[in-house]
């Protein structure tokens, strides 16, 4: 079981590290939580599920957020979203539970869409809908900062680093 758990796991987090600790989380809840357990017919589903909350409640710690940004800015090229980023971040943490597990799986985790619907366990047009909701939502917010500056079509064009 625990070679399928890993499987699950890393599947969501693509990391070995934070696989390794998900997973030693996941098997301590178990034992924890053991005695809760109704009906031992459904264990593997019930492990699953554990599994499952384990991972969206690592994907909602703040210091997940940070570094998922951190490791996004050596990726990016551009360099107006680089020097965005604490007013990302913050953006994002203001976002729903939801919203921004969507937000933090799909643009930082490099899950496709019919990823995060299977991950979530809704259709992909759900999926779908449900960025291009959080994404706009998100562009809005930004683009309501006093620092940035923006076209008329709502492109960024600039950013006054020296406003916070």
């Amino acid at each position: 079981m625990r070679d399928e758990l890993y499987k699950f796991i890393y599947s969501k987090l693509r990391d070995d590290t934070i696989t390794e600790d998900v997973l030693q989380d996941v098997f301590i809840k178990v034992h924890m939580s053991l005695c809760q357990l109704k009906d031992p017919s459904k264990l593997t589903s019930w492990v699953y599920q554990i599994a499952r909350n384990t991972i969206t409640d690592y994907l909602k710690q703040p210091k997940f957020e940070n570094e998922v940004i951190e490791l996004a800015e050596e990726e990016d090229n551009e360099q107006v979203y680089k020097s965005l980023s604490n007013c990302i971040n913050s953006k994002i943490n203001l976002l729903s539970s939801v919203d921004r597990e969507a937000v933090l799986l799909t643009y930082f985790k490099n899950y496709s869409q019919k990823e995060l619907a299977a991950f979530l366990g809704i259709s992909y047009s759900g999926a779908k809908n449900r960025i291009q909701r959080v994404r706009e939502k998100l562009r809005l917010s930004i683009l309501d900062c006093e620092n940035v500056q923006s076209d008329t079509s709502g492109r960024i064009i600039d950013y006054d680093k020296n406003i916070e």
